[in-house]
């Protein structure tokens, strides 16, 4: 079989401390793998800025004047993670057999993604990429994430365990991947449903080796409540018969009062009152936040408004050199607008 057209897809966000290494890191690998005679000389790494406000993009265009391997792809504004990849995997798999998305901060193994490549080459569309071990997580990361991954099996949604973003797809998976035009999107469950063939390489994550990480705990808890929501309506089910459960433990007592009455055995007194009306309404208000949250999803997808807009395409069109001074004198990089070519002074 002729050589495979590999992409590398990297989506960014404010990672200017990192961006030259993980560019070098790359770099080397693409190389190394096209010496090796295991992916197309045709080969690229594709850098997507999710609206970042460092020089992330400037690195990366710069990048992709000198450095034939490299292209760049930007958004007009901060998307989230998941619509920047997806912006990503979109751009790539138009000209690409195969991608392989990864994080910017590199603390996912690079070196396994030769494995990737063999086990595409074995016939197998899509390859994750899952973490042996999580010894490098705080006790509290690594609890909730087991705990998040347990939820969701039981809660029917087909996740692959320690697997995040860090995955190969070939060319008819991501086609059939763009079938997916739902708003609220999350890639990790969403894979698992294509059906074709996969396989799994397993490697040990490593540290960040500079910067913050984007995903802190309150953008944590809120992925992974977007991925209990789009994919299982299983919340809804528990709230149902939590209120059957209320409904008959409050029949239960009534009968209970009436049988005290009956006998002559009352005596008022508000603990009991208070502690029911603040229970049953907690209840209440929950079970309408949670219905809410659920047609807040519906009130999405009805308005199929874009995932995301690009304002700058340096993949898909040939790069040429502009001088464009972006507020610094001594950076010279070209710019492409819209697929045409513009000069600025």
């Amino acid at each position: 079989m002729n050589n495979p057209v590999l992409t590398i897809v990297v989506p960014c966000f404010n990672e200017e401390e990192v961006l030259q290494d993980t560019i070098d890191q790359l770099g080397g690998l693409l190389t190394e793998l096209v010496d090796d005679d295991l992916v197309s000389d045709q080969s690229k790494i594709l850098f997507v800025d999710d609206g970042s406000r460092d020089r992330t993009w400037q690195i990366i265009y710069k990048q992709s004047l000198n450095n034939p391997k490299v292209r760049g792809l930007k958004l007009a504004k901060n998307a989230g993670h998941q619509n920047a990849l997806l912006a990503g995997l979109a751009a790539a798999g138009k000209v690409s057999d195969c991608t392989v998305s990864i994080d910017a901060d590199l603390q996912d193994d690079i070196a396994v993604i030769r494995e990737f490549i063999l086990k595409f080459r074995e016939g197998n569309d899509i390859v994750y990429g899952v973490r042996r071990k999580r010894d490098s997580d705080t006790l509290f990361k690594r609890s909730t994430a087991q705990g998040f991954y347990k939820l969701m099996e039981k809660m029917g949604v087909d996740l692959v365990y320690n697997h995040a973003d860090f995955r190969l797809m070939s060319k008819r998976a991501l086609e059939e991947l763009q079938r997916y035009e739902e708003a609220n999107l999350f890639l990790r469950g969403i894979v698992p449903m294509l059906g074709f063939k996969t396989a799994s390489v397993y490697y040990d994550r490593k540290e960040r080796l500079a910067g913050e990480t984007k995903y802190p705990l309150k953008k944590m808890l809120a992925f992974s409540f977007e991925g209990i929501t789009s994919f299982s309506v299983t919340p809804i089910r528990m709230v149902l018969a939590l209120g059957i459960g209320s409904f008959f433990i409050s029949f239960l007592f009534g009968l209970y009062f009436l049988g005290l009455r009956y006998f002559g055995e009352t005596e008022t007194g508000w603990t009991s009152l208070i502690a029911s009306i603040w229970m049953l309404g907690g209840l209440q208000l929950t079970a309408i936040g949670l219905v809410g949250e659920y047609i807040g999803k519906i009130y999405k997808e009805t308005k199929r408004r874009p995932k995301f807009s690009i304002e700058i395409d340096a993949f898909n069109l040939p790069i040429s050199r502009h001088l464009i001074t972006d507020g610094d004198p001594d950076e010279e990089f070209a710019d492409i607008h819209f697929g045409t070519l513009s000069e600025t002074n």
